[in-house]
């Protein structure tokens, strides 16, 4: 029997196309780069988890913020004195991640095109406004969505504050992403249904335990996409 209609909000970053993939390659071509002799790798990426969390609270999300991120961490931890020209090139390891091409996910077209014959689609991510909007319009998807959302930070009041904008019933509302911090648990918390569809490459700073789903709320986890076809 159909599913009656549903309202599903969609992650984008990891969700839908490919992102924190970029991030990575940039940090090891940092890490390379400071080439640090009595850190470690895995430690020097511990500052950086550090200072980025830091930079997130003076920020927010986005290149801008990942590339203070990546000037900070040398300054804290370069063995040479930190010159513009160093500090220029730094930066520059984020540059290399603006305006790449869009990399969709597996049969996210297809899976989009079906739900949006069946169902209401918002896009619902976080972060700066202009880069998330360029990458929405660069990945040929916008025609799928009834609105699109870019909040600074996805907490449950900016879940609860997109359903009663859309005039939205939460018993028929679904959060679809990767993200266990950002998509899965604040959703719940916010009195929504979710879908957890896992990424191999999460950004770390989204690692979190996925709660369960309270009592009259659903939890879904799929194992790609492209199984939203089998649920909706």
């Amino acid at each position: 029997m159909p599913i009656p209609p549903q309202t599903l909000l969609i992650d984008a970053d990891d969700t839908l196309w490919e992102n924190n993939i970029y991030f990575e390659r940039a940090i090891a071509r940092f890490i390379s780069f400071l080439n640090h002799h009595s850190f470690t790798p895995a430690q020097v990426r511990g500052v950086l988890n550090d200072v980025e969390r830091e930079c997130i609270v003076k920020h927010g999300y986005g290149l801008h913020s990942f590339a203070n991120a990546l000037a900070d961490t040398f300054e804290r931890l370069s063995p040479q004195p930190v010159t513009p020209e160093l500090h220029a090139e730094v930066r520059g390891f984020a540059g290399t991640i603006e305006n790449h091409a869009i990399e969709l996910l597996p049969e996210v077209s297809e899976t989009l095109e079906h739900l949006a014959e069946r169902h209401k689609l918002i896009l619902m991510t976080k972060g700066a406004q202009q880069e998330q909007a360029g990458k929405v319009e660069r990945s040929g998807l916008r025609k799928f969505f009834a609105g699109i959302e870019i909040v600074p930070e996805k907490h449950a009041f900016a879940y609860t504050t997109v359903v009663q904008k859309y005039e939205l019933n939460p018993q028929a509302t679904w959060m679809v992403g990767n993200s266990p911090r950002s998509d899965i648990n604040p959703a719940l918390a916010a009195g929504l249904h979710a879908i957890f569809v896992p990424h191999g490459d999460t950004w770390i700073l989204e690692h979190e335990e996925v709660q369960p789903a309270p009592p009259a709320q659903q939890l879904l986890i799929v194992g790609r996409f492209a199984e939203l076809r089998e649920h909706f």
